[in-house]
């Protein structure tokens, strides 16, 4: 049996390094769309939306399955979602790769590399690394969380390169087999479950903590948690689903804006990063509403700017900026739910952020197709995150209220 305490250990660190090589490497599954985007579009001789459409699917696909990912996580080990997700990844790409119609282009990726693949390297990696460390807790999941950045500042250059070099098909034939070795062998060195951690507020008390969560019940504090994770993705994924199709519209070329993406999602790293330790300092709530309103800053600016050098700017302030909203969702529910239901309303809410992501990334394109413009998408995005920004507000200022419940904590 394993000791009950065993974490913060030299392995939890090799461990959480090879977490992270698997987090970026599942990662190339959310990315290559925006960049193959216009390739397929041209191809296949379809509306924008229709183009964006994978995308919507595959984010429906990733959050849907993290949840059951994360079940299978907590019942078999982590080790057993991540070879699901590495063949899941294989095979998605290569069905995408050889799809002559649209229908089947959207069904590899909504069902094997969104539902099946980049979803088992995500959510259930954050579980099972929040698992290995206590005093380091938050850092090291904001380190895991880093991947899905990391891949995200690495693959779109990568992608397209190749895609001009080779085509979009030949690409994805080649990161299915990238991606299928990859994932496989790292997944070996997950075998060992985690150890048995005690939540601190149960080791101090015996029992676990009644939660009224903000002065609310805990069905409305999941609520508006989880409308809140939908309208920040919306207003997050306007950028970054679009920002090549937008940089092709404005005659920079797809190239330029795979790099912007790039360096957005470069930025975003060091986003989520800087923002767990701020969590550590501040707590959850206050990040998100940080967060928020500095998102909603970057969405403004990319409608007066749109020259080369000045979107390469903003794309870094909005990658900066946005990076630690979703981690922080994780922060607020430990801080003001029982441990017990940590898991279950962790999961849910970030479901609602990839449904948000999937929501957004469609709604852009079908804006676009409407009005011949990204700056009324822009405007769109804009909205959705002053909902979000609007929500956060309340529920800081109803924690603030002298009978509201203090952070019962992990």
């Amino acid at each position: 049996m394993q000791r009950a305490f065993e974490t913060d250990t030299p392995y939890a660190a090799a461990r959480l390094l090879v977490t992270l090589a698997v987090m970026t490497i599942g990662a190339c599954g959310m990315y290559i769309v925006p960049v193959t985007l216009p390739a397929v579009q041209a191809e296949f001789g379809i509306a924008r939306a229709d183009a964006a459409m994978p995308y919507s699917l595959l984010m429906i696909g990733f959050g849907v399955g993290g949840l059951i990912m994360g079940r299978l996580a907590d019942r078999y080990g982590v080790m057993v979602p991540v070879l699901i997700g590495g063949a899941g990844l294989g095979a998605g790409f290569g069905l995408a790769g050889t799809t002559q119609g649209l229908a089947g282009f959207m069904l590899a990726h909504g069902v094997l590399i969104g539902l099946l693949g980049s979803a088992a390297m995500f959510a259930p990696l954050i579980a099972d690394t929040s698992l290995w460390w206590v005093r380091r807790r938050g850092i090291a999941v904001a380190i895991c969380a880093s991947g899905n950045y990391l891949g995200g500042a690495l693959w779109p250059p990568v992608i397209a390169h190749y895609v001009e070099q080779v085509g979009w098909r030949q690409t994805y034939f080649g990161l299915g087999i990238f991606c299928f070795v990859a994932v496989t062998a790292l997944a070996l060195f997950l075998r060992r479950r985690p150890p048995i951690v005690l939540p601190a507020t149960r080791r101090a008390t015996g029992r676990e903590p009644a939660a009224a969560p903000f002065g609310l019940t805990s069905f409305q504090a999941q609520t508006l948690l989880c409308i809140a994770g939908v309208a920040c993705c919306v207003a997050m994924s306007m950028p970054q689903v679009h920002i090549v199709s937008y940089c092709a519209d404005l005659g920079y070329g797809a190239a330029r804006g795979a790099q912007m993406l790039s360096v957005m999602l470069a930025f975003g790293i060091a986003s989520r990063l800087i923002s767990g330790w701020i969590c550590d300092r501040i707590g959850g709530l206050r990040t998100l509403l940080l967060g928020s309103a500095l998102q909603g800053v970057a969405l403004l600016l990319f409608l007066p700017f749109d020259s080369l050098v000045s979107l390469y700017v903003v794309a870094a302030l909005f990658g900066l900026f946005q990076g630690g909203i979703v981690p922080s969702y994780a922060i607020i529910i430990r801080e003001h739910f029982p441990a017990s239901e940590a898991g279950a309303r962790v999961g849910l809410v970030i479901m609602c952020t990839l449904f948000g992501m999937a929501l957004g990334g469609w709604m852009s394109g079908k804006v676009f197709d409407l009005t011949g413009s990204y700056g009324a998408a822009f405007v769109n995005g804009i909205a959705w995150n002053a909902l979000n920004l609007t929500i956060a507000f309340f529920l800081f200022f109803r924690a603030r209220r002298p009978d509201a419940p203090a952070r019962v904590g992990v």
